[in-house]
């Protein structure tokens, strides 16, 4: 089978220079295209168990789990080479041999929670449960990041607004190591986070009034996490007081029967 080259940078609006530019052989990323192909039901098992395993967490409210596009994955290495020439060196490339350790992201493994109090139980639950390489706080400028700062993770300012934790795990289910992308983000983080996604991807360049209302967006969904976890702690005050309440009522009704009691004994 062959990649055709052409219809590949035509569909992902790519040219040949993006290539040329940075010494990229077609042919090896052929190779990794194929050679990913036949890694993916392999990894395909290794997403959905790890995604069970964090399935059985009382405060995760659900999880997805995918494997990397080969088409992304090509396009990803495209896009990234240029600043790992910058970063590591000028004649980095991207190989057959180190693909699966330098895209980190082959297997994608997306958290949802309710309130943004449950994060740190499930931050506890993760790095007790894999080694975990790296931990990234998406942030907004102008959120509360103490509690990020305490546990050292480090931070990653979006203008976009874009909200999530990204954990980088390893394991070893064979004597070949896997490594795992997992983003934590509440459900109102997540229903921005893919209405964002889309429109980026739609277009090179957001324009201005979609970006603008992006940020609205961006603004209410915030606002609803702080509603959601308003309501989330007087809901558990109501239910304190409801407990107490109750308490006091069963200590009165077992009193009026002891009394009853004494005098039917008279």
């Amino acid at each position: 089978m062959k990649l055709d080259k052409y219809d590949f940078l035509a569909k992902h609006r790519l040219a040949a220079q993006d290539l040329e530019s940075c010494a990229l052989d077609w042919n090896v990323l052929e190779a990794i295209y194929f050679d990913f192909i036949d890694y993916a039901a392999t990894y395909q098992t290794q997403a959905e168990f790890i995604a069970s395993t964090l399935r059985t967490h009382p405060q995760i409210h659900s999880v997805k789990s995918r494997i990397k596009e080969p088409d992304r994955l090509l396009e990803k290495i495209i896009r990234k080479t240029p600043q790992r020439q910058l970063t590591r060196a000028a004649d980095f490339q991207f190989t057959l041999e180190n693909y699966k350790d330098e895209i980190t992201d082959l297997i994608g493994i997306r958290i949802i929670h309710l309130f943004k109090e449950d994060w740190e139980e499930i931050h506890n639950f993760i790095t007790a449960t894999w080694h975990v390489m790296e931990i990234t706080a998406n942030v907004r400028d102008g959120d509360d990041t103490t509690r990020f700062e305490e546990l050292s993770i480090k931070l990653h300012s979006r203008k976009s607004g874009y909200r999530s934790v990204h954990y980088l795990i390893e394991f070893f289910p064979t004597n070949q190591r896997v490594i795992a992308e997992i983003q934590v983000r509440t459900i109102f983080e997540e229903g921005y986070g893919e209405i964002d996604h889309q429109l980026r991807y739609c277009h090179k360049e957001i324009p201005e009034i979609l970006a603008s209302n992006l940020l609205l967006f961006n603004r209410i969904a915030g606002s609803s996490d702080e509603m959601a976890s308003f309501i989330h702690l007087l809901n558990k005050n109501l239910i304190e007081i409801q407990d107490q309440y109750d308490a006091v009522l069963q200590k009165k009704d077992a009193e009026i029967r002891r009394l009853s009691d004494l005098l039917q004994q008279k």
